[in-house]
């Protein structure tokens, strides 16, 4: 194997420890809440409480990752075939994904966690089947999953971290730490963990679905003797329709939330695409590579990055280092720019799979790989940041409403990409990336000169519980528009 990934991989990990002990040194903890040492040990045992069932669900979503294409094969299913499997993954998030994530804020978070685990174990179970129809079923269920996923367990968090009072600026340190632990080393070793079951053990590549069902139960188990039920509003039993058209007023009556919806949308089409592109980026004339040891540099580059945004989030507002991460995120992204501007064809100049017996790459593919491993670092930093500005801005009666919606041109971004990846060159996907990235990076400018004011007097506003809570740099008037949206929203309904 080529020293060049050992030595990355190597260097990654000790930037990252590095990092992860600077930002461990002191503990991010507002003046407030230093004199309480109560509150400070029911927010750590709070805190452990929602980071070990978030890396459990993770796992669960991680250990099946890397053998969901492989266990199609093994089937015997086409590339065709395979594609159709994703395509309906992403389809189902897009069409159902938006619906429950609506009805996580009507029937409560904790329910909508459960019902995550529910629906992912029986999209695991149905990978016992070789039928066709029966492994569709899997990733509609698959797609639901993923939109629960990324929105009801930081709706739960961000809700009930209010409720119990504690600080907002610790809030953006769970999302830091959650980001670390589960887009991070549970990535990896769940990686680990399902490569001994499959290669190791020999239990066959259902074996980590399996896995995945047990990990799961083990946190839906944590959720229903912990985790206390909160809802977007409790006070309003709003019909499935009435929410979603409430979550869509609030869009349009307020640009912030609609700022931060576009830049959620177009980074994370980036990232997705970005994870379609980066084999043939790399090895463009079937060259071999260690595709476990890169996809172990990407994590532990994701990690630091996180780690990084400890740091970088205890000395400003996310808002003014956002653009300067869109601004690194194009410019990684623009490097293969440079590289693949011929148009793909199968079979092109008759190249085969190229066994260089050492998984080694050109001087052009290593440095691609490591403005990839940049990318992932920014990705490390968009998570808990994102997170941290939502938290500030969209409401908490339509939160998990809110994030799906912006979910759909996600979605639907993806399943074009799905189906007409192999029509272009790399160079015009990359490009779409870049587009995207610096459409984000506007999209923080604007946000930003709308909140100019942030310093100023700092609106009240209520959380769900009824008390007051400091929202920092809210929209003024905010509660207004989205009690008018509410009336309007009724009414359609």
């Amino acid at each position: 194997m080529d020293l060049f990934y050992v030595f990355l991989f190597v260097g990654l990990v000790l930037f990252t420890v590095l990092i992860h002990f600077r930002s461990g040194a002191e503990e991010l903890i507002p003046a407030s809440a230093q004199t309480d040492v109560d509150e400070l040990k029911r927010f750590r045992a709070f805190r452990s409480n929602y980071l070990l069932v978030f890396c459990l669900m993770m796992a669960g979503d991680w250990l099946q990752g890397p053998y969901i294409y492989a266990l199609y094969e093994h089937y015997g299913y086409t590339v065709g075939d395979i594609g159709h499997f994703f395509i309906m993954g992403f389809g189902s998030s897009l069409v159902f994904g938006t619906v429950v994530g609506a009805l996580a804020d009507i029937i409560g978070r904790r329910n909508a966690s459960l019902t995550y685990v529910a629906t992912y174990c029986l999209s695991c179970v149905t990978k016992h089947s070789s039928r066709y129809w029966v492994l569709m079923l899997g990733r509609m269920l698959g797609g639901v999953s993923t939109s629960l996923l990324f929105s009801v367990f930081e709706s739960w968090l961000v809700a009930e971290h209010n409720r119990r009072g504690f600080p907002e600026a610790l809030l953006a340190d769970t999302f830091s730490k959650s980001v670390f632990l589960g887009a991070g080393l549970v990535a990896i070793l769940s990686g680990l963990a399902g490569n001994v079951l499959v290669e190791d053990l020999r239990l066959g590549p259902v074996a980590p679905f399996d896995a995945a069902i047990v990990v799961m139960l083990m946190g839906g188990a944590l959720v229903m003797v912990t985790w206390p039920e909160n809802y977007g509003d409790p006070n309003s039993r709003r019909s499935l329709i009435s929410q979603l058209a409430l979550g869509m007023e609030a869009i349009r009556t307020d640009p912030r939330i609609a700022l931060l919806g576009a830049m959620q949308s177009m980074f994370e089409a980036s990232m997705y695409t970005f994870v379609f592109l980066w084999t043939p980026a790399l090895s463009p004339n079937g060259e071999k590579i260690p595709h476990g040891l890169v996809f172990s540099c990407f994590m532990t580059a994701c990690m630091a990055g996180s780690a990084a945004t400890s740091i970088l989030i205890r000395r400003n507002s996310p808002q003014k280092y956002m653009g300067l991460m869109y601004c690194a995120s194009a410019l990684t992204l623009g490097v293969p720019l440079f590289f693949h501007m011929e148009r793909r064809e199968p079979g092109f100049g008759g190249s085969s799979l190229v066994d260089n017996g050492a998984g080694g790459i050109s001087i052009s593919g290593k440095l691609q790989l490591l403005a990839f491993c940049g990318f992932e670092a920014c990705i490390g930093i968009f998570w808990p940041s994102m997170m941290a500005l939502r938290a500030r801005y969209v409401p908490e009666e339509l939160r998990s409403t809110i994030i799906n919606i912006f979910r759909v041109p996600l979605n639907l971004f993806v399943c074009v990409v799905l189906y007409k990846v192999s029509h272009f060159p790399l160079s015009v996907m990359f490009g779409v990336c870049v587009g995207m990235l610096l459409g984000c990076m506007f999209c923080q400018s604007h946000l930003n000169s709308l909140t100019l004011d942030e310093k100023q007097g700092l609106p009240v506003t209520q959380a769900s519980s009824g008390e007051p809570i400091k929202c920092s740099g809210a929209a003024v008037g905010r509660a207004s528009a989205i009690r008018a949206a509410t009336y309007h929203a009724e009414r359609a309904s």
